[in-house]
């Protein structure tokens, strides 16, 4: 009886070995475990490493793109325009005449300025007539009144005839004065009519035609703008800069400009200006003005007005261990198993949570905590917590956000030719 039960153990025994050996060499073992195990199904990920070399801060900012000189052309004489030989995107050099106005009417003032010139004129003769006999009078009146001939009061009437000559004669010395300065007037409006360009350009826009009548502006109405001409050589972003990154600008620091209408193009440039003046764009958000020059290709017109992104470098770190922004990320102490926590100088007390990365450890998944300092658009400084040459999970952001500690992972597999499976997301402010 015992030897058969005995027997009938060894056989059962013996069968689920086999099972158990079968399972395991076929691998369904390993699929039973990762059904039950999450961690232990591998999980494609990208792998990478802790680089040491150069990190340029920059501060981003959104502008647009305007010529450094530019000109609004308006006249500063109304009247009606007879002449205008050049039309918009013509160039022009320094001198052309752009607007011709009719002038018959200041021709005319300046006439007019002339003739009571010459009128002022020929009363400075009377005048000075006028003096000069009341000179001879009142010295005629002090002689007779002198051999007692004549009355004092013949005496102080002719002092008072003499003073009225004087003041006659300054008074049409004046008035020339204001004669010529109205000739000066009127010449400088009838040159007025005849409108240059003040240096070479293009013509970016033409807002009169022949034949309207412009109007000089006022204190509270703008005058009439006939162009605009600006010189497209010299281009420069205006780039509106928050009030929390304006600080650490300066003028002479290196730039990369990306404009929205040359998306596989990159642009360099440098800080001209940095406003002083906080300024209010239309949704009255704060911001200040930095103005970048552009290092304008030769064989490119930038035209005025496009849309730009401004990366300003603003400091420069060298030969520090990096890794990308996005492999950073925030984790609970509290998740973080206790090896890892445990007399971890970088994770600093009473925190809640701590920035990891996760490591390869022979095939698993690890969080390390780390400290990090600056960042750019893609990598950022680890100045704690990981070596050079370490190999870390650096993607995709959508298994980063899953990764746990002990999670078996493994590279992710290239994507065959024609897939159209939307990639992983490969950015991430994590860490920033």
């Amino acid at each position: 009886m015992w030897k058969w039960l005995l027997i009938s153990l060894v056989l059962v025994a013996g069968m689920f070995g086999a099972a158990f050996y079968f399972a395991h060499e076929s691998g369904v073992l390993k699929k039973i475990e990762e059904q039950f195990n999450p961690k232990a199904k591998p999980m494609e990920v990208k792998f990478g490493a802790v680089e040491r070399g150069v990190l340029i801060r920059t501060i981003s900012a959104p502008g647009q793109i305007e010529p450094k000189t530019k000109v609004e052309i308006s006249a500063q004489v109304s009247a009606r325009i007879i002449e205008m030989p050049f039309d918009e995107n013509d160039q022009v050099k320094k001198g052309d005449v752009v607007v011709r106005l009719d002038d018959r009417d200041l021709r005319a003032n300046v006439d007019a300025a002339n003739a009571s010139l010459r009128q002022e004129e020929a009363r400075l003769e009377g005048a000075r007539a006028g003096l000069a006999n009341a000179e001879i009078e009142l010295k005629r009146s002090q002689d007779l009144v002198a051999s007692k001939d004549a009355a004092p009061a013949d005496l102080d009437a002719a002092r008072l005839e003499y003073s009225r000559a004087e003041s006659n004669l300054r008074q049409v010395e004046h008035a020339i004065e204001i004669a010529r300065a109205n000739i000066q007037r009127a010449e400088k409006d009838l040159s007025n009519a005849v409108i240059s360009a003040p240096f070479d350009g293009v013509i970016t826009a033409r807002n009169a035609e022949v034949g309207e009548t412009v109007v000089v502006g006022t204190l509270n109405n703008p005058g009439s703008v006939i162009m605009e001409i600006a010189d497209l050589s010299a281009m420069l972003v205006k780039a509106r800069v928050d009030e929390a990154n304006i600080a650490p600008i300066q003028e002479s620091q290196g730039a990369l400009i990306y404009i929205n209408a040359y998306p596989d193009r990159r642009f360099t440039g440098k800080v001209e200006h940095v406003g002083l003046k906080r300024m209010l764009d239309r949704e009255n958000t704060p911001y200040f003005e930095a103005e970048v020059l552009i290092d304008r290709p030769s064989d490119l017109v930038l035209r005025s007005g496009l849309t730009a992104n401004v990366d300003i470098q603003v400091e420069t770190f060298a030969q520090v261990l990096k890794v990308p922004t996005q492999a950073v990320l925030d984790r609970a102490v509290d998740e973080l198993p206790s090896d890892v926590t445990k007399d971890n100088p970088v994770i600093e007390a009473g925190k809640k949570f701590t920035r990891v990365v996760y490591i390869d450890q022979d095939g698993k998944a690890k969080p390390v905590p780390v400290k990090i300092g600056s960042s750019d658009d893609t990598h950022t400084v680890i100045t704690e917590g990981l070596s050079e040459g370490a190999k870390i999970v650096s993607g995709p952001f959508k298994a980063l956000s899953k990764l746990q500690n002990g999670q078996a992972i493994t590279a992710e597999l290239p994507k065959k030719k024609g897939d159209s499976k939307p990639a992983e997301a490969t950015t991430s402010t994590a860490g920033k």
